[in-house]
């Protein structure tokens, strides 16, 4: 299942649709990833830093469920929030971005990049 196809999932479950209000992609996220963070995001062993191999891109994933990116000399030039299911992770941009990746063997791919962990 894609994460779009979650995130409406979810949403339904959650009972956020309605015909008659329209609700932002972003407030969506945010409720889904509220309920998700309070699963404990900060036991999760994939949290912590994660770089390209040139360095140049590097994205923290916070214990709290929020992620810190950092490309080149640009301090958080993306933040929002994620989610860890298995070995896949969705992303949801402060923005209204969204994202995912998948951890293969103890490295991150995401939007076509390669991380990762630092040690």
């Amino acid at each position: 299942m894609s994460s779009l196809q979650r995130l409406a999932a979810a949403t339904l479950i959650a009972g956020f649709a309605s015909l008659d209000a329209p609700v932002s992609r972003q407030a969506i996220a945010e409720d889904v990833m509220d309920s998700a963070t309070e699963s404990k995001q900060s036991d999760h062993p994939y949290v912590g830093m994660w770089v390209t191999k040139d360095g140049r891109i590097r994205q923290e994933l916070l214990p709290n469920g929020r992620y810190d990116e950092a490309r080149g000399s640009r301090t958080s030039a993306y933040q929002g929030r994620y989610v860890v299911t298995g070995n896949q992770i969705d992303y949801w941009d402060d923005t209204g971005f969204t994202a995912d990746g998948t951890f293969i063997d103890g490295v991150l791919h995401h939007g076509g990049m390669v991380f990762y962990r630092e040690r």
